[in-house]
């Protein structure tokens, strides 16, 4: 006779995540094994990312003193009690987090490599869509390409708007940061 036993699948929640070794993120309860230390052309694109953007927050905060914003690269940004996302950039609005991320950020930037594209692409995209991330950037260091997404408010739910590889962008985070971020900054072609 077929069991009627319901399968178990055990869920973790934030608690749990903070005691595992390795490189992990967790997704409504479940864990996701992240992929292994990057390879130097993806190092170098993070690099030259949180460069362009803490330029980028310096110069706005000079305008404006009312700026506050903050680059983070590789910090956990906790959803939720079963949810933690390890970003490879963020710009939140405020100072450092005393510990993890704990609101959306104004930005999120991914750098695509082979094992993160799909997932950098499609889940990871529509969550930080529901979390009401403002701007979206993923930089692939392979093609040299930039894709800018502007969170869009608008009847139903929000969506993803997509952004022109114009030279350079504005971004206007943080109620009183406007960045200026040249996209050449972010991706150097592939030599």
């Amino acid at each position: 006779a077929m069991s009627t036993a319901p399968r178990y699948e055990p869920r973790y929640t934030v608690d749990d995540y903070r005691q595992w070794e390795g490189r992990w993120a967790l997704w409504n309860g479940f864990p996701v094994s992240m992929t292994p230390s990057p390879f130097g052309r993806h190092a170098k694109a993070l690099t030259d990312a949180a460069a362009a953007f803490k330029l980028a927050v310096d110069v706005a905060r000079a305008h404006h003193a009312g700026c506050q914003a903050t680059v983070l690269t590789e910090i956990d940004w906790i959803i939720s009690t079963d949810t933690v996302v390890r970003p490879d950039l963020v710009v939140v609005c405020g100072g450092v987090p005393e510990r993890h991320v704990e609101t959306a950020p104004a930005i999120v930037v991914e750098v695509l490599s082979a094992g993160t594209r799909h997932r950098d692409q499609t889940v990871k995209m529509e969550l930080y869509r529901e979390q009401g991330v403002a701007w979206y950037v993923l930089i692939d260091p392979d093609a040299g390409s930039v894709e800018l997404l502007e969170l869009i408010a608008g009847g139903g739910s929000p969506s993803w708007k997509p952004h022109g590889s114009e030279a350079t962008f504005e971004l206007n985070i943080c109620d009183r940061c406007r960045l200026t971020v040249l996209l050449n900054a972010l991706v150097a072609r592939p030599s």
